[in-house]
């Protein structure tokens, strides 16, 4: 059997500014419906609460990937971060593939951000730049940052970002008018759409076994 592998990191253009401004104690959240191809697998939950100065975002990831009746893939994923402004303040995340564990601290100290990467019996740790930004889909600005930390490793990565252009897409059975980006790095290819005012609609990518995961936000 093929053994598969998804990994959510669990643009040549000039962008604008796109950074939403929150109001006092608001609370937002996107919940997604998640496939591989056709079949439905899980679901993933983000919800963001605004306190003034400070933004905490917390989300949740399972997904099971079933073959005859037992299941061959389960993904499971919970991350907590807070921000300042445009800049990660702290994270504590954990990662379960298929057994194999993973554990992500992370804090800013002294001017620099300071990442705490269990895999297994293996620990890391890497002094980043003070301001450092995650793979924050949630927030379309996160798209101007040439690296992103990934929550589920604790790399630190390159990437790149291309517009593909206007695009419509069904949503809660509603046609909503999008933009159509590409995030790309080492091992990464994620489509993303977001509206025009800058909230996130849907995302798509290809596990290494060749299928379509897409999430479809309910």
């Amino acid at each position: 059997m093929r053994k598969m592998t998804i990994s959510i990191i669990c643009f040549g253009v000039i962008l604008c500014s796109v950074r939403p401004v929150f109001a006092s104690m608001e609370t937002r959240q996107w919940t997604f419906r998640v496939y591989l191809d056709d079949a439905e697998i899980g679901s993933h939950r983000f919800s963001l609460t605004d306190f003034g100065e400070v933004r905490e975002i917390r989300t949740e990831a399972k997904f099971n990937v079933p073959f005859l009746f037992f299941s061959v893939y389960t993904y499971r994923h919970r991350n907590t971060e807070r921000w300042a402004g445009e800049c990660l303040q702290a994270i504590e995340s954990e990662t379960d593939v298929n057994g194999d564990r993973y554990s992500v601290l992370g804090a800013t100290k002294d001017r620099s951000f300071v990442v705490s990467a269990v895999r297994g019996n293996t620990e890391n740790q890497s002094i980043l730049p003070e301001c450092v930004t995650t793979f924050a889909y949630w927030d379309r600005g996160f798209l101007l940052e040439p690296r992103l930390l990934n929550t589920q490793t604790g790399a630190y990565v390159n990437v790149e970002v291309e517009l593909i252009g206007a695009d419509v897409i069904n949503v809660r059975n509603e046609l909503i008018p999008s933009l159509h980006y590409r995030l790309m790095g080492n091992n990464i290819e994620v489509d993303l759409w977001y509206s025009r005012d800058s909230e996130w609609l849907a995302l798509e990518s290809v596990t290494k076994g060749g299928r379509r995961l897409r999430y479809e936000l309910t």
